[in-house]
């Protein structure tokens, strides 16, 4: 499975794409996607030229939010390009003072698949822009989020068909006091998906993030793992809503957040897309929370062995 739409909101906002030429309109109600498409890559058009003519309109100092499409070579295993993209939005924090919204890498397979996606080091916008409430980042190859300290940061959001372990590891170590929406794609191995439960221990523990709200561990090929180091994590005790979503979930983690106390706290338990049983899916729809068990899968059994994939991995 892959990511086949563009977003149409972000941060509470329509996400319309800009057009070089064109005024900007609402700059303060809209969050415009900046793109390059494959044809102007291959005619060496870059994506700072974009966003240099983007900055030469009169209102783009009301912009609240930017979102970041494909940019050139972008699956083409370099990280020159998503760096020059970093150092020009960096570059631009004096003429962009109200923005608070950034997604670096908004980009579908039919541009590119999330595992071609090559990121950088984007640690520099954090530092860049105090203001900034909510990050997201798509693509895990390169991806760094350095030493994460921010006091404004609400909403951080990392997606990869892959992710490695040093990036959780880095939000792991994270010191983001406002933060109340966390969301991690995991991916599989295959993909460069080399997290451990471990890893994820300090998250769990509750001692960070103290008024996170909803925490979703994402995409996972070690959901039924993850279910279970969740199920008795002190976190539960704080967020509202538990997203597993798009993994490989089936019965065994399933009945692990059933046994526990914690899971019938929440407000919602996001587990769609799935490998759990009807019987299993009934239960859990149970619950006294609203529970999101939609999309059953049926695993694929071939040479004897029997095969389960997360939603987006390539």
């Amino acid at each position: 499975m892959a990511i086949y739409e563009h977003i149409t909101e972000f941060a509470g906002k329509r996400v319309l794409d800009w057009e070089p030429g064109t005024a900007l309109r609402d700059p303060e109600d809209v969050v415009y996607r900046l793109s390059i498409s494959w044809d102007e890559s291959e005619a060496e058009g870059r994506w700072t030229d974009t966003f240099a003519s983007f900055l030469d309109d009169p209102s783009s100092g009301r912009v609240t939010g930017l979102v970041v499409g494909p940019w050139e070579q972008v699956g083409m295993g370099e990280e020159a390009g998503a760096r020059r993209i970093v150092e020009a939005i960096v570059s631009a924090r004096d003429r962009l003072p109200g923005l608070n919204a950034l997604f670096l890498g908004e980009i579908i397979s039919e541009e590119n698949e999330i595992s071609w996606i090559e990121q950088t080091d984007v640690s520099p916008v954090f530092n860049a822009y105090p203001r900034l409430e909510h990050f997201a980042v798509r693509g895990g190859n390169g991806l760094s989020l350095g030493r994460l300290r921010h006091d404004n940061l609400k909403t951080l959001i990392v997606q990869a068909g892959g992710l490695p372990r040093t990036v959780v590891q880095e939000i792991a170590a994270a010191d983001l006091p406002e933060a109340r929406h966390l969301e991690i794609w995991l991916g599989t191995d295959a993909y460069g998906g080399d997290a451990t439960v471990q890893d994820l221990a300090p998250i769990l523990s509750g001692t960070l993030f103290p008024r996170l709200e909803y925490l979703g561990l994402r995409d996972s090929e070690i959901a039924d793992e993850v279910a279970f180091a969740v199920a008795v994590a002190p976190i539960l005790e704080r967020i509202q809503i538990l997203d597993l979503s798009l993994g490989t979930l089936t019965d065994a983690g399933a009945a692990a957040l059933l046994a526990s106390p914690a899971i019938a706290k929440l407000r919602k338990l996001d587990l769609h897309y799935h490998f759990c049983s009807e019987e299993m899916a009934a239960r859990l729809q149970g619950l006294p929370v609203e529970v999101d068990a939609r999309e059953p899968q049926e695993p694929d059994r071939y040479d004897g062995e029997v095969h389960r994939y997360v939603a987006v991995g390539e």
